[in-house]
């Protein structure tokens, strides 16, 4: 681990923060970080939408090059504060701050053990695994303390700040197959549940300090409905729905409802024993041959508050980190901008903290070199890429619009500010900005057919026009293995280029607004068509 968190005595006691700097921190197993993207010269821009969607002024001219925010955008003198314990003044030189973390950790251990074979081939995997285990520890040495301070301030187990290790690897930018995100894995749905902002602009499921609070309230709900640890860990991974019905199956034969007695997944069936395999090791390393990276019990990072947008390149340059550090501990940025009225603080390195405060009270010019723009109709990409005045490739890039792809009305894009626009993005789009994407699709026309007397499937008309079953289905407000009935109606939308279907298609599903073809034994008579 990093000497960083085996902090010099820097200041007096009555001092906030050291004064000194070390380096930044080796990365262990993050994703690199996008490359912050610079803003194009603007000439020639339409008028931009504001905010709430109003026309802005008009731009006259080419603003300069590094356009943005005024240079009374700097803010107030701030201090960097623990944000568990934000009145507290922190003491470097305590006794306390030099005590061993994984020895606090131990002693707050409490759940039951759980034994058998399981546990005893997950202790020999991690075991087996030595180098993984100490990078692993050394990533989540970053966390650890906040964790624990958290779980013990709320009266729980504190082998549950080992969860992470199983959940993760305590990768806060992980991301599963089933789309969970963060060191505690929450999927999406759950993740609203728990008021984890999802948007354009962040993902709070990858919030250090969000999606701990977040994971905590969860898992102390599940123990209150479920009254045991095992029970509360097998519901976060199989959820509680799972977990109680496996429980009334039992109730009902009469067997055991503990964790080891139910039937479940075998990804269930692993989770906890793998917890208590960690739990095993950390409480005795010497026995596994493991080395554990030396943790002293204080925070490895504090909050700086923030007031007005700034560009996560330009937080990094003012900390005196690297991009891929700023991440590690801010990962739930998804643009190259930290709103301020969506993240109103930035976490960094103890010993960076109180430099960046400084620096941004001194910074002189723009602090955000971008801003919102909301589309005020659906438009192709290049439209509004000349409407906002950047290239087309850029604003697919920074807004991750696909090839062959329509911007809806009330998307929010990601844009350079300009000369005209130094205002931040405000707090209601900050939090709720969306980005909602079409087809790129020729129109389409209303085209009603009549099924023949034998009657027709959805999946024969879908697959005669080219379509998905789901969408004829949904057209005509029935289920995509449903049947017409012979004579029907039956409603599918073509692009407008489509001809008339070749004459010698089956009769059943004809288009009634296009003749027929004539037979070659009887004349062509006219046909009815049907009124829409």
């Amino acid at each position: 681990m990093n000497q960083r968190l085996a902090l010099p005595i820097c200041l007096a006691i009555a001092s906030l923060l050291g004064a000194c700097a070390t380096p930044g921190t080796e990365a262990s197993g993050f994703n690199p970080p996008r490359a912050a993207m610079a803003p194009p010269a603007a000439s020639g821009l339409a008028p931009l939408v504001d905010l709430q969607g109003s026309a802005a002024p008009e731009r006259t001219g080419t603003p300069a090059a590094g356009l943005l925010a005024s240079d009374e955008s700097a803010q107030a003198a701030v201090a960097p504060i623990d944000p568990l314990s934000p009145e507290t003044p922190i003491d470097p030189s305590s006794a306390a701050t030099q005590t061993d973390l994984w020895q606090r950790l131990r002693l707050g251990f409490a759940m039951p053990d759980l034994e058998g074979p399981l546990v005893l081939g997950r202790e020999q995997y991690y075991a087996g695994k030595p180098e993984a285990m100490r990078r692993m520890a050394e990533r989540g040495g970053r966390y650890l303390f906040h964790v624990i301070e958290e779980i013990e301030r709320r009266g729980m187990p504190t082998e549950l700040a080992l969860l992470p290790f199983v959940e993760s690897a305590f990768n806060p930018q992980a991301m599963s197959t089933a789309k969970a995100s963060g060191m505690w894995q929450f999927v999406p749905a759950t993740g609203k549940d728990y008021a984890l902002t999802q948007n354009v602009f962040r993902d709070d499921r990858r919030d250090v300090l969000a999606s701990t609070r977040a994971a905590l309230d969860y898992l102390g709900r599940l123990h209150t409905l479920f009254g045991d640890w095992h029970l509360a860990l097998a519901a976060y991974n199989w959820g509680e729905g799972s977990v109680a019905r496996a429980i009334a199956r039992n109730q009902k034969a009469g067997l055991p409802t503990d964790y080891a007695s139910l039937r479940m997944p075998d990804e269930t069936r692993l989770y906890v024993p793998k917890l208590q395999a960690i739990k095993n090791i950390v409480a005795r390393p010497e026995q596994f041959a493991v080395q554990l990276p030396e943790l002293r019990n204080h925070p490895y990072f504090l909050s700086v508050p923030i007031a007005r947008d700034i560009d996560v390149d330009l937080a990094a340059k003012l900390a005196g980190v690297t991009l891929e550090e700023f991440r590690q501990l801010n990962p739930q940025m998804n643009k190259p901008v930290i709103l301020a009225a969506g993240t109103e603080q930035v976490l960094l390195p103890y010993d960076n903290a109180n430099q960046f405060a400084s620096r941004l009270q001194a910074h002189k010019g723009p602090m955000a070199s971008w801003t919102a723009w909301v589309a005020p109709s659906t438009l192709r990409p290049a439209d509004a890429a000349r409407k906002v005045g950047m290239s087309e490739a850029q604003l697919r890039e920074v807004n991750r619009i696909p090839p062959r792809m329509l911007v809806k009305a009330g998307s929010t894009l990601l844009v350079p500010r300009h000369a005209a626009r130094t205002e931040d993005v405000s707090e209601h789009l900050a939090d709720n900005a969306m980005m909602a994407l079409a087809p790129d699709l020729p129109p389409l026309r209303k085209v009603s057919l009549k099924a023949g007397k034998k009657g027709e499937s959805v999946a024969s008309v879908a697959k005669r026009y080219r379509l998905s079953a789901a969408q004829v289905a949904q057209w005509n407000k029935t289920s995509p293995g449903a049947r017409f009935a012979g004579g029907s109606t039956i409603v599918v939308y073509l692009p407008q280029s489509t001809r008339k279907v070749a004459a010698n298609r089956p009769a059943a599903a004809r288009p009634t607004n296009a003749p027929q073809a004539p037979s070659r034994k009887t004349p062509a008579k006219p046909v009815r068509v049907a009124q829409r």
